[in-house]
């Protein structure tokens, strides 16, 4: 009995090692895979030049402008209310019908699929909100990509400040402090991991995301030199050059730039939200 309780927990351990190292394989498969078919393609002119010919030619400087533009703007509206409700349901409340009902409808709107978030946002945004979105635009893609991603936020931001122990609290309320100086001072320092985790998902699920933005973003090849007007990201440019231009090289050399582009974003938050914030706090 004991050799085989050996035997079935070497099995289990091995199935979790294999399943470990499985995944960073398929990982590196996948990047390696991109990053040797388009490298060679890769240049400075292919970087700080516009496209050309709907893309098929040229380079993708507006793109890669147009990408930040998009992630800077949607983080910017997104982070404070998936950080402000996470607090909110975290701190403020009891468990009731109300806080609940959020949490279900939280869940809900995080299975719904992205096209019907582009749908609504090209019919409310894009439409009945023209006046003040200028129609295809920057700030109409942002909103639809901030409804997106707001459950990631709220359900990622708020499970990180459950994981802050119950004694920071009191012990915080024993000095003398305040509900939110608690919060402030307390519990959002010692979440701040848990809540970058949330932000980096919430910035993959933006930024890779196509068919809700090509309802929205408009996907223009020109320099966006306003939130009001209409770009591409590198996901929504690399699918055009593809399925409509053919032109593969330009398309995996899309897609090595945008690897890069993701890796810079996902370093570049933590370092605002470890060094800057959380000093600040």
């Amino acid at each position: 009995m004991h050799n085989k309780q050996k035997i079935l927990e070497s099995l289990i351990k091995g199935f979790i090692w294999f399943s470990a190292i499985g995944t960073v394989m398929i990982l590196l498969a996948i990047m390696g895979y991109i990053v040797i078919k388009g490298i060679g393609f890769v240049n400075f002119e292919f970087l700080t030049s516009t496209p050309k010919r709907m893309g098929a030619e040229g380079g993708i400087f507006p793109i890669i402008v147009g990408t930040f533009y998009f992630v800077t703007l949607t983080m910017a509206i997104a982070t404070p209310i998936g950080v402000g409700a996470a607090i909110y349901l975290s701190e403020y409340t009891r468990d009731n019908l109300l806080t609940r009902t959020i949490r279900f409808t939280t869940e809900l709107l995080a299975g719904v699929p992205s096209i019907i978030f582009g749908l609504f946002g090209y019919a409310f945004f894009v439409i009945l909100l023209k006046e003040y979105t200028g129609g295809w635009s920057l700030i109409s893609g942002a909103l639809t990509a901030t409804c997106m991603i707001l459950p990631i936020l709220i359900r990622a931001s708020e499970e990180a400040l459950k994981t802050v122990p119950k004694s920071y609290r009191e012990g915080s309320f024993a000095l003398g402090a305040t509900k939110w100086q608690t919060v402030y001072k307390v519990v959002l320092p010692t979440a701040i991991p848990g809540i970058l985790t949330g932000i980096i998902l919430s910035i993959g699920r933006a930024v890779g995301e196509t068919a809700a933005l090509l309802l929205t973003l408009g996907g223009s090849l020109l320099l966006a030199t306003s939130m009001y007007h209409g770009t591409r990201t590198l996901p929504m440019h690399l699918y055009m050059v593809a399925m409509e231009t053919g032109n593969m090289d330009q398309a995996f050399a899309t897609g090595v730039v945008l690897l890069f582009v993701l890796l810079f974003i996902n370093l570049g938050a933590g370092y605002i939200v470890k060094k800057i914030f959380v000093k600040n706090i």
